[in-house]
């Protein structure tokens, strides 16, 4: 079983289902519409993602971190792939997002430029040569075009705190709908050339969105990578493969569980020469097993400064029903009850005590596991 690994940097899930080719691909995969991301930003997000394991343990925290990852602790899913075989290619926005143990070749877009479609259609055509030398092989795409917009438009344009962006909220959802839009394009532009070349038969298609992007709905985040709120931590997992049967699940899971659930569904042990992951398969989900699990989430608010801090303030525990945080920064703690409140405006650390005291425990738990 081949592996193709769709990174959708930025994307909403909130779009998902309305959208053409997202919407179609959903409802032939195993798809999760309630990822917890590790962090909101994509440099932390995905060494979560990639070790199976929070940042705090793996070493990369904040944006600053990427040279600490614990690579000798903890095993990355292309290293999994690698030792067991496989040969391992990516392509990718910068050098800074993926802990690159493991890969052959790694290769890195110029995401202003290059038509990333065409680019990643190549790359599909020389996985498809070595499946035809009966080779196995793991191809890691990122789209980046999403950001690329964000970035030009938003983030060199506007501050967190610019009225200008913020009383513009019907603007800014316009103007990432049309982003979103070419990535759903891109999206049915590579899954039908990944059919067309026969990859579908023997081949797990991944597609992940990292974290969510806000557009303007919590003063002070224009876009990402500050505060711990909905628009930005819930990502999603898609899983396809002739072996996995059409499901939804809204059952909230981590961005680290999809390394293992990888693993599990390639039979591919764990290493006991590496440290135990935070995540685990979701498999039995896939299964049908009705199954929530609390996350974990840091990030960093750079309040005026304009730059990330170098470790995490903001820390965030949360299950399907509730969201605990804690503010480092300013020393402050917020509780939402998120099935009657979900876009996280009525604050209830001082009337629900009982709830604040018992995910704050959850949350030293799982900072002292």
């Amino acid at each position: 079983m081949n592996i193709v690994f769709i990174t959708m940097d930025g994307a909403r899930v909130d779009r998902m289902f309305n959208a053409t080719n997202y919407g179609d691909l959903i409802s032939k995969s195993a798809f999760f519409s309630k990822v917890i991301a590790y962090a909101p930003f994509t440099i932390a997000a995905m060494h979560a993602i990639f070790s199976g394991t929070y940042g705090f343990k793996n070493g990369v925290n904040s944006y600053w971190k990427t040279p600490n990852f614990k690579k000798t602790i903890f095993k990355t899913l292309p290293k999994f792939l690698n030792d067991n075989g496989y040969h391992t290619f990516g392509d990718s926005i910068n050098k800074l997002i993926l802990p690159p143990d493991g890969f052959d070749e790694l290769n890195i877009h110029d995401e202003l430029n290059d038509d990333l479609t065409e680019r990643h259609k190549l790359l599909l055509d020389k996985m498809k040569k070595l499946k035809e030398s009966d080779d196995s092989f793991f191809l890691y795409l990122h789209y980046s075009k999403i950001h690329t917009g964000i970035m030009q438009e938003v983030l060199k344009k506007y501050d967190n705190f610019s009225e200008e962006y913020f009383s513009n909220k019907e603007k800014n959802a316009k103007f990432y709908d049309e982003l979103f839009q070419n990535a759903d394009k891109y999206l049915g532009q590579i899954f039908q050339h990944f059919k067309f070349l026969g990859l579908d038969e023997d081949t797990l298609l991944v597609v992940i969105s990292d974290h969510g992007i806000s557009t303007g709905e919590k003063f002070g985040e224009r876009a990402y990578g500050v505060f711990c709120y909905d628009t930005t931590l819930i990502s999603t997992a898609l899983f396809y493969s002739p072996g996995i049967s059409p499901v939804i699940s809204d059952n909230q899971v981590r961005s680290i569980d999809i390394l293992p659930t990888i693993l599990e569904y390639l039979s591919i042990p764990l290493d006991p020469a590496f440290s135990k992951m935070d995540g685990e398969s979701l498999i039995p989900l896939i299964n049908g097993k009705k199954e929530s699990r609390i996350s974990f989430s840091q990030s960093g608010n750079p309040l005026k400064t304009g730059k990330p801090p170098k470790e995490p303030n903001v820390y965030a525990v949360r299950t399907d029903d509730w969201k605990y945080i804690k503010n480092i920064y300013n020393n402050t703690e917020e509780l939402y009850d998120l099935s009657t409140d979900p876009n996280e405006t009525i604050n209830l650390i001082d009337l629900k005590i009982d709830k604040a005291d018992q995910l704050r425990s959850e949350m030293n738990n799982i900072l002292n596991s």
